[in-house]
């Protein structure tokens, strides 16, 4: 198993939802976090609650649409830590936007965030990690979305296909330069969370999502994350799907 111990671990997106409890999770191995989200206050909390129980935490307010920020936040580590060895690509949007009705601004959001921060995020890790050892666990949180498409959500499901992409065109890097640097990612189905009342714009509609089925809760998401990075170095999980037992696709 990979020695996690003194490992700095960063999770994008980290005051909510599948961040936090990536955060509460990794925490448990004895990681160092660094942990950004828009949201401070939730930061402070959850910094608060991780440190109470032994765990070094770096947190920062990041707006992850502006490069300045996740520049600020990656140097700020390196400072304190020497950097990353482990990226938690977690931080992501959607809006239920069509394609032939859809805002512009919508969309430009849901690129922003979900496909060119996270390239950004992966570059500066991949420094990181070449300067520290070679080695090192980048992971994208995606979305079952990532291999449907949902009605209605082009837009955001095209998002989640370009981090298919991504993953599997970082890897092909990596090995022709050589490293032993590995790249994952996670697709969950229905996760309860802040996300669906924010994609559909309705409380109602996200708690009759929810009240279906049993759906996944965060937790799930992180044991499937901690079950990745826990791995031989010789073995590479690449695309992890975890469903609830009853959705359909």
């Amino acid at each position: 198993m990979t020695d996690q111990a003194n490992q700095v671990a960063m999770i994008t997106g980290a005051s909510s939802g599948i961040g936090r409890a990536i955060a509460q999770r990794l925490a448990q191995s004895g990681y160092r976090l660094a942990l950004c989200a828009r949201r401070e206050e939730r930061l402070l909390s959850l910094q608060q609650e991780l440190q109470a129980d032994g765990t070094e935490v770096l947190i920062q307010s990041v707006d992850l649409r502006q490069e300045a920020d996740i520049l600020a936040f990656f140097q700020t580590v390196r400072d304190s830590w020497g950097g990353v060895n482990v990226l938690i690509n977690n931080a992501g949007l959607g809006h239920k936007q069509s394609l032939m009705e859809g805002g512009t601004e919508a969309w430009r959001e849901m690129l922003e965030v979900n496909v060119l921060a996270l390239c950004i995020c992966t570059r500066e890790a991949t420094r990181d990690m070449r300067d520290k050892s070679g080695q090192g666990h980048i992971l994208h949180i995606s979305s079952m979305s990532g291999h449907r498409v949902p009605g209605g959500s082009g837009l955001y499901s095209a998002t989640k296909f370009a981090v298919r992409s991504l993953t599997e065109g970082l890897r092909q890097e990596l090995r022709s330069e050589g490293l032993d640097i590995r790249v994952s990612s996670v697709s969950p189905g229905f996760v309860e969370t802040e996300f669906a009342e924010k994609y559909h714009n309705s409380l109602e509609k996200a708690q009759d999502l929810y009240s279906k089925y049993p759906v996944l809760q965060p937790e799930d998401v992180a044991d499937a994350v901690a079950y990745i990075l826990s791995q031989p170095e010789h073995v590479q999980v690449h695309d992890l799907l975890v469903r609830p037992t009853r959705q359909v696709s």
